[in-house]
């Protein structure tokens, strides 16, 4: 047997072999997810798509903008952004999910990934996911999964993506886990104007640090 070797960063090499294109729009059929501005001529393999049919994706759509900021408020370009989440009706995209009583949308697969820009910045396209179960007997409120990874992050940052002012807030019993003060830094909140743009901001450290999980 192996002995137990450390966690590894992503490298120099995270735009070239990690994002592809469309891999940031999971309801839609543009190109978001990719920067090619740093893939050299001829080395964009990510045209191909890994699904296809995004644009009958039922449910509500909605596009979340946000920015990456490190424990000095500088922008962090060089890192990429995972998100998994549920589909409309509450089930995800996945074996492990048998509750055949749920819809599965064949055109959603769930996940995404999306490279920061040279601002540190990032948008997805997806739709307003269901509520899914929750420890006991309980509902969670609606939610994305979102996790962080990087050249310099020796462990995956994990975190969840909840929505600002969703009545079911108040009784999901993983955000009740994170002190009051704090649950602000988990919750994306519409753009002015609009009801389907939100924006939700990350910092790594600092006053107003995101609260990441343990897993």
């Amino acid at each position: 047997m192996s002995s137990q070797t450390p966690w590894q960063t992503t490298g120099p090499f995270l735009h070239f072999g990690l994002p592809w294109k469309g891999a940031a729009d999971l309801a839609g059929d543009s190109d978001l997810g990719s920067r090619p501005d740093l893939v050299a001529d001829g080395h964009d393999y990510g045209i191909a798509r890994i699904h296809s049919g995004r644009s009958s994706v039922t449910g509500e759509r909605i596009e979340l903008l946000g920015h990456v900021w490190d424990n000095t408020g500088a922008p962090v370009p060089d890192a990429l952004l995972e998100i998994w989440q549920a589909n409309a009706a509450g089930r995800y995209a996945s074996p492990e999910d048998q509750r055949t009583e749920l819809p599965l949308d064949d055109s959603f697969i769930g996940y995404g990934r999306c490279a920061l820009d040279a601002h540190g910045g990032f948008h997805f396209r997806t739709i307003r996911p269901g509520r899914v179960p929750g420890p006991g007997n309980s509902l969670q409120a609606p939610h994305i999964a979102l996790g962080i990874i990087g050249p310099g992050f020796l462990k995956r940052l994990s975190t969840r993506i909840y929505f600002a002012g969703a009545p079911d807030n108040d009784d999901d019993p993983i955000l009740n886990l994170v002190p009051e003060a704090r649950r602000h830094t988990l919750l994306a909140r519409p753009e002015p104007g609009s009801s389907n743009v939100f924006r939700f901001d990350i910092r790594l450290g600092g006053k107003h640090e995101t609260v990441f999980f343990d897993i």
